[in-house]
């Protein structure tokens, strides 16, 4: 079952013979329409497809069980659009399954090559470059079991307690630090619609201590790829400029660069692209 998406056309229909669609993926709690700013800004000179989650937006009733199912949800959706060539954009989850989905497509074109079965492939989306905002490459096994403690922990709050209620304590997380006062309550309130059981069945399969290391992975592919994230976000700071992978800094953001400072992130879609 695809997954529910949102198609963005430039006025010139010519461009999207001429460039890749930039498919967006959002972060656990958010849905599609988290990146309307930035595809509104884009949408001039770029095909924009915005995607809703499984167990978010209007994708709710989705469910899947782990990262392989998540990216097979991802890949029917762009099949199902007849995507051609793309630039996949992700942010904190949406950032991981992103990341997830540009190893495994490298890893199946090198199978691809290794079996001179390359006809295989023709009709298949092609991904041309690779955005990652604020997401993590994966931890060592030493510290995944107490990440998935906590992430039990969130999930049975998110299912059993009242959504604003674990929103509440949710936003005051030290990732969420640079948010002042009324970006933390305005988040409070639109995140509020969720469906608590839907987050946290998501939560559960995509949790951090579930995801493979993709960073030895990440720094093989051969499509160009960055590493977008805000000046006061010192966590992702850390793990963007550790990494070797080309990392952009963006001044006055931290962890939700395209919420935060919309138009300077675009600006950086629009540069990096350019070399897609």
């Amino acid at each position: 079952m695809p997954l529910y998406s949102e198609s963005y056309y430039p006025n010139d229909l010519a461009l999207l013979q001429s460039k890749p669609t930039l498919v967006f993926l959002h972060g656990l709690l958010g849905s599609g329409q988290d990146w309307r700013v930035v595809v509104d800004s884009l949408a001039s000179s770029f095909h924009c497809i915005t995607l809703d989650l499984p167990g978010h937006g209007q994708s709710h009733c989705v469910s899947v069980a782990d990262f392989p199912q998540a990216n097979t949800a991802i890949k029917r959706t762009l099949a199902h659009r007849g995507i051609k060539d793309y630039v996949l954009i992700g942010y904190s989850l949406g950032a991981r399954l992103a990341m997830y989905h540009a190893v495994d497509d490298f890893t199946n074109k090198q199978t691809v090559v290794v079996n001179s079965a390359e006809s295989a492939f023709n009709n298949q989306p092609k991904l041309k470059g690779l955005v990652i905002e604020g997401g993590h490459f994966g931890l060592p096994q030493t510290e995944r079991a107490t990440r998935f403690a906590n992430d039990e922990k969130w999930a049975h709050r998110f299912a059993h307690e009242p959504m604003h209620q674990v929103l509440t304590d949710w936003y005051q997380q030290a990732v969420f630090s640079s948010l002042d006062h009324d970006q933390r309550q305005g988040l409070i309130t639109k995140r509020s619609d969720n469906l608590g059981a839907d987050i946290a069945s998501m939560m559960m399969a995509t949790s951090l201590s579930k995801q493979p290391e993709l960073l030895p992975e990440l720094q093989k592919l051969t499509v160009p790829h960055c590493y977008i994230y805000g000046e006061h976000d010192e966590k992702f700071k850390r793990l963007a400029q550790a990494s070797a992978i080309e990392n952009i800094a963006v001044a006055g953001a931290g962890h939700n660069v395209h919420i935060e400072r919309p138009y300077a992130f675009s600006e950086c879609v629009q540069e990096f692209v350019k070399r897609c």
